[in-house]
């Protein structure tokens, strides 16, 4: 009979996979208090999502001796970071056109000597899937290091159909194989490639052509134009958009970082999932995107790689409540900076973003700017995505760069092993 009683009781408890106890929580959501902030607080998870966060006071009663637990004995624990802006895929090195600019050559110079663009497209044309995996791989495992659990790729270094398949052929393997999560973007209007000199219009239809056979093979899950004064115009965007609207597949795009073409309009237009870069957004752009709900995506890393001066409009983007997102912009020839954390400390120093709004840019907004529902917060069935922190508040993870703080990373409700990935 006492048995029985002590059955009854202990199926009537909660089933736990895991419980992180004496926690503080930074659950970037909009409680009331900064950063979302529950302190003294526990984290439940059970089947690779969250099943309880808030005071440990408040936790359900669970089989205390069949549960993980972890005592935080005060640290922090913070969604996982996500980097939803990476040109991550690509072989080849511009180191020799970093320090040509150094010595004083400007573009024409350096693209007179083969560089630019057509540098790394050249040398991601001539690497294997299997060379463009190991060196994405590497990279993938620095961020992994950091905390971030998803990583957005892009294509844009093959511009043709053959060499962007492989792009994002790499992009699918890695998000099977590694423990981070990969959105795929299509980036085939990124550049115009030497096949379609003097042709933007034949390679745009050439790009729409691309769509529906690379949806087909499932490796897009976005589309990205550069729309720039350099890139492509605002109607060969409208083209690219139109054909992966057709397609039920979301848009975004590299927007007003040189000029005010009004790319982050026609974003928003289309209902978009981002606009990136934004240096010369005016206020009808930004208004545009307050009422689309379009994430303003900040790439800082940039920025500074090309001692830059004109700013993003930050105070209009608070003013109209755009939701600003932070990323890395990892790529070879404007922003070769492996580094989501020191995309936190320029945010701050050089946007002057808050620690929690830059905080708020690579969790929240971040997810907002991947159009994932899922992630980016910590609360009760949202995936189990997090790291914990031995810091004494979050905006630590701002204000030091190079120190990691990082004691433990769970990713879809496993803990990963960030020092040793295989």
């Amino acid at each position: 009979m006492q048995n029985s009683k002590q059955q009854t009781k202990q199926d009537a408890m909660q089933q736990f996979d895991g419980v992180w106890l004496n926690a503080n929580i930074a659950t970037m959501q909009d409680n009331g208090s900064a950063y979302g902030s529950i302190k003294k607080a526990a984290l439940a998870i059970k089947d690779g999502v969250i099943a309880y966060v808030g005071p440990q006071a408040e936790l359900p009663a669970f089989d205390t001796l069949a549960t993980p637990l972890y005592d935080m004995a005060g640290q922090w624990v913070l969604p996982g970071l996500i980097d939803c802006h990476t040109h991550l895929v690509y072989a080849g090195s511009r180191a020799n056109e970093f320090e040509m600019r150094l010595n004083g050559a400007n573009y024409q110079d350096i693209a007179a000597a083969g560089g630019g663009i057509k540098s790394t497209v050249a040398a991601t044309r001539q690497a294997s899937e299997q060379h463009l995996f190991v060196l994405a791989k590497q990279r993938l495992n620095t961020l992994l290091s950091q905390g971030v659990t998803t990583v957005e790729i892009k294509s844009g270094y093959g511009l043709d159909l053959e060499n962007e398949t492989k792009i994002l052929q790499v992009a699918s393997l890695l998000d099977q194989h590694h423990p981070i999560s990969i959105s795929k973007t299509f980036l085939g209007a990124h550049a115009l490639p030497a096949e379609f000199a003097n042709d933007a219009d034949g390679y745009i239809e050439s790009v729409c052509a691309m769509l529906p056979i690379l949806q087909q093979l499932n490796l897009i899950d976005a589309v990205d134009v550069f729309c720039e004064n350099i890139g492509f115009s605002l109607e060969q965007t409208r083209k690219v958009f139109a054909a992966a609207k057709a397609l039920g597949l979301p848009v975004k795009a590299h927007a007003e970082q040189l000029s005010n073409l009004g790319g982050s309009a026609l974003v928003a237009e289309f209902g978009g999932l981002s606009a990136d870069h934004i240096e010369f957004l005016d206020e009808a752009g930004v208004q545009a995107m307050a009422k689309a709900g379009t994430v303003a995506v900040l790439l800082p890393g940039a920025y500074y790689f090309l001692r830059e001066t004109q700013q993003p409009p930050i105070a209009l983007l608070r003013q109209h409540a755009v939701p600003m997102a932070i990323a890395t912009d990892l790529n070879p020839g404007t922003s070769p900076l492996c580094s989501l954390p020191l995309m936190l400390n320029m945010a701050c120093t050089l946007f002057r973003l808050t620690p929690e709004e830059a905080l708020l840019g690579v969790t929240r907004h971040a997810a907002k700017a991947l159009g994932f529902a899922d992630r980016g917060v910590l609360a009760a069935g949202m995936r189990a995505d997090f790291g914990c922190y031995d810091i004494s508040q979050p905006a630590e993870l701002c204000y030091q760069f190079g120190v990691s703080t990082l004691q433990q990373l769970v990713i879809a409700g496993s803990e990963v092993n960030t020092k040793h990935t295989a």
